[in-house]
């Protein structure tokens, strides 16, 4: 494995699928190490999550930082398919991966997940019990109420036509359609919609060379029926964290919002100042130093 500085390549298997990523370790341990699954949201890249690994490892926690499968450096097919099955199962499959590594403590394991993610990492935290804590970013908490926030209601009749049109034409043989993850033109059928996901997408997407703008027409079906609400309250008694941009239009704050007064004890609550994307960018430290630190707390008890 190549090390880049205290980082490593590492691939594990998930659903017979290859996912690969980098592992993280901190430079100065002593004794086994707790260790932090995370990975990408909708139509993302692991490169947009190495920073906060970054931050995360620096403060003395290990990080298994991985494409979904599809995307990026990870095998899968169809290419750019967002399967939340698949990604969630993925999650898991990375617990048991990470659980296996030399000096690693696999009882300190933790999930951080943001955007899309951010709702994958409530449902595992629900179902697995090996989590100790979980971090979900600028989360998706509520499938059907984030969709219906995105698709005005003008637009469904088209955006069903087009799942079954595409359903007709994948069972007749043909591949699966893709469309843009956004675009700059506010008619075009996009996964995405909205100007400032698409400046957002433009801005860090290119220079990744395994990203693309697409996304499979059915990652848009499988979208709508994403229930992450009803694992919501079942997370606890695993410690929550739910950081929040206040002003969210892509996973919309006063949903998050909601779904944080509907999660169960213990939980904790960070609310950042900003759009979706200032985690990212001008909120980036005030984000990932209280999720350095509510996993580092969470993690040593």
């Amino acid at each position: 494995m190549e090390r880049i500085a205290m980082r490593v390549d590492v691939e594990f298997t998930s659903g017979a699928v290859t996912l690969r990523g980098w592992l993280y370790r901190p430079e100065r341990t002593s004794g086994s190490t707790p260790l932090v699954v995370m990975t990408h949201g909708f139509a993302g890249v692991k490169e947009w999550v190495a920073p906060f690994a970054e931050v995360f490892s620096a403060a003395g926690l290990a990080c298994l930082v991985y494409d979904h499968p599809g995307f990026g450096t990870s095998d899968g097919e169809p290419r750019y398919e967002v399967d939340p099955t698949a990604q969630i199962e993925g999650y898991r499959d990375a617990i048991t991966f990470a659980q296996t590594l030399d000096g690693i403590d696999p009882e300190r394991i933790g999930i951080w997940g943001t955007s899309y993610a951010g709702g994958h990492v409530l449902v595992v935290a629900a179902t697995d019990r090996r989590v100790r804590a979980v971090v979900s970013q600028v989360p998706i908490t509520n499938g059907w109420a984030n969709f219906r926030s995105l698709v005005p209601s003008i637009m469904l009749p088209t955006v069903h036509a087009a799942i079954a049109a595409d359903r007709r034409a994948r069972a007749s043989g043909k591949p699966h359609e893709t469309i843009k993850a956004a675009s700059d033109d506010p008619i075009e059928l996009v996964a995405m919609p909205g100007i400032e996901v698409y400046n957002w997408l433009m801005a860090n997407g290119p220079q990744v060379p395994t990203w693309r703008n697409e996304v499979t027409l059915s990652s848009v079906d499988k979208f709508q029926s994403y229930t992450p609400e009803a694992f919501l309250r079942r997370v606890s008694p695993t410690p929550l964290l739910m950081v929040i941009a206040d002003q969210d239009t892509l996973t919309p704050s006063d949903i998050a919002l909601q779904s944080y007064a509907e999660a169960l004890e213990p939980k904790q609550l960070s609310l950042i100042p900003g759009t979706h994307f200032a985690v990212y960018e001008e909120q980036f430290q005030q984000a990932s130093c209280v999720a350095r630190d509510f996993l580092l707390t969470k993690l040593s008890e």
